[in-house]
């Protein structure tokens, strides 16, 4: 029903992430009813992905140039290494403010049964890059799924001959869950990673 032009704008809004055809429809529409100039600049800033943004060459985070921001900053940790799937994982740590270390991004996960094993991930330069940073830990940051957790097992037997500790981020209950509508295996670890409990007060 709808015009060619807009129909094939649809179509590709659709194969967005998290967008169904009706949303696709509505964000054609919505395209539509703007200004002819913010068209245009939207146009525009779409080619100017593919033009201006790369992949780091260190680790492979998106960036413009051959080196993004995190490798560049003198005052990251250069000792401390974790491993993402994904640059929205970076990014999620990175809103934390609470990790300073660097970061290796491998853009997936390991899925047998979808035809991915190690050399469809960005792994080729991983072990040279903790040898000449010197790193002395790798904090293996990958979802608590099936192919998260075969992952990151992948990846800790292949660092196990490496002079570097390999560390998992702890899984448990989140910050203001109630018990009873916990699952299983999130309680399972939260049990077996319970620790000590201090009542001393701090000065």
């Amino acid at each position: 029903m709808l015009p060619t032009a807009l129909d094939k704008l649809s179509a590709l809004l659709s194969r967005l992430p998290g967008v169904g055809d009706r949303s696709a429809n509505r964000l054609a529409v919505f395209i539509l009813s703007q200004d002819q100039e913010y068209a245009q600049g939207l146009g525009d800033t779409l080619q100017e992905l593919h033009e201006r943004v790369s992949f780091c060459q260190e680790c492979h985070m998106l960036c413009e140039g051959t080196l993004c921001d995190v490798c560049r900053d003198p005052t990251r940790d250069q000792e401390t290494v974790c491993v993402v799937q994904s640059v929205v994982d970076l990014m999620a740590f990175e809103r934390t403010g609470a990790y300073n270390g660097l970061y290796h991004v491998m853009h997936g996960v390991l899925a047998p049964l979808k035809g991915i094993g190690p050399g469809h991930l960005k792994l080729d330069n991983l072990e040279l890059r903790l040898d000449s940073l010197g790193a002395k830990e790798v904090i293996l940051a990958t979802n608590t799924d099936v192919e998260g957790e075969a992952t990151a097992l992948y990846l800790a037997r292949r660092l196990e001959r490496m002079d570097v500790e390999t560390t998992r981020l702890a899984t448990g209950l989140p910050m203001g869950g109630e018990l009873e509508y916990i699952d299983q295996n999130t309680l399972t670890r939260a049990l077996s990673g319970r620790q000590g409990l201090s009542l001393r007060s701090e000065d």
